[in-house]
């Protein structure tokens, strides 16, 4: 990754009009020529964050092998900013809607923390779209009866309405870990601080809300498409057996360990980005496996899926 000015090198990114609904923010990365056969890599960030924050230390590697696309979800970043309140199924029909603006009809739906339940129920909700699941630092559910649980979902949310900052405890641990970093530095983490505040804090707490309900126990098990599961395996916030549940609930699901806390993608980068790349390749050969069996796609050479331990 490199740095200019203070910001990341990121992919070009756009505003996309999604009728009736709102207008989003997406940055693209086209992938090699042989993505053209490939179902596209859509990236679902995390609570309070943008694309940008979330998936930064991703984007290179991943458009090497995938065609990319990222989005600003409802009331974050430069999302859609309506009076409506925050629901995860509009996020999930907003996927939907973007997929066909750009003419997209297979996607992998590629969740971080919030966006694991906007994964999952873009799945359920437009199932004829989605060839895959990867699911990352997140759950099935986020209630809990655990007092220290609950005290740390509700660290997510933001502190002050009026200052709209970003989750305290999270928003530290990255900007320590850029300023810190000897190659990036002070620069790179005012540049992490500037985008967290730029999601609507109204909207971020009732999307804090809405996670602290979510529940997809009754109907996980239903999924019928490859998934891979990136845990982080010191994760405070979504426990690592929580994450592990999920992954035991999806029939043939494959974990993909990764060591670091719910910031990983950030914090620990150098281990979270080969487990993404490995958990994303390994869905995109099992759904090439299973459209060759039925038709849908002529073949091609598959690539390795790198190290996965197979559930179910």
């Amino acid at each position: 990754m490199s740095e200019s000015g203070g910001i990341p090198s990121l992919p070009p990114g756009r505003h996309v009009k999604l009728p009736g609904r709102g207008t989003t923010f997406i940055r693209e990365l086209p992938g090699p020529p042989s993505a053209a056969d490939d179902p596209t890599l859509v990236l679902l960030h995390g609570l309070s964050a943008t694309a940008d924050i979330n998936w930064f230390t991703s984007f290179d590697r991943l458009g090497r092998r995938f065609r990319v696309v990222a989005m600003d979800h409802r009331g974050h970043g430069r999302g859609i900013r309506t009076w409506r309140p925050f629901r995860l199924e509009d996020c999930a029909d907003d996927v939907a809607a973007l997929a066909e603006q750009l003419g997209l009809d297979r996607i992998i739906p590629v969740g971080y923390s919030m966006g694991g339940p906007i994964a999952q129920l873009t799945w359920r909700r437009h199932r004829g779209l989605v060839d895959g699941l990867v699911l990352c630092a997140t759950a099935r559910s986020f209630a809990s009866r655990d007092p220290r649980q609950r005290l740390l979902l509700s660290s997510l949310l933001p502190l002050s309405a009026a200052a709209r900052l970003a989750p305290a405890a999270l928003r530290t641990r990255v900007t320590d870990t850029l300023i810190n970093t000897r190659t990036q530095g002070r620069p790179l983490a005012d540049w992490a601080a500037s985008e967290f505040k730029l999601g609507d804090a109204a909207a971020m707490m009732q999307a804090g809300s809405a996670i602290g309900r979510f529940r997809s126990t009754e109907w996980l098990g239903q999924v019928d498409v490859p998934t891979a599961v990136v845990v982080t395996t010191r994760d405070q916030l979504v426990s690592p057996r929580r994450q592990l549940l999920l992954a035991e609930s999806i029939p043939g699901a494959t974990v993909h360990p990764v060591e670091g806390d719910h910031a990983a993608c950030v914090t620990a980068a150098v281990r979270f980005v080969p487990a993404l790349l490995a958990a994303c390749t390994d869905v995109d050969d099992r759904a090439e496996r299973a459209s060759r069996a039925d038709g849908t796609r002529p073949a091609r050479p598959l690539n390795g899926a790198g190290s996965s331990t197979a559930r179910g």
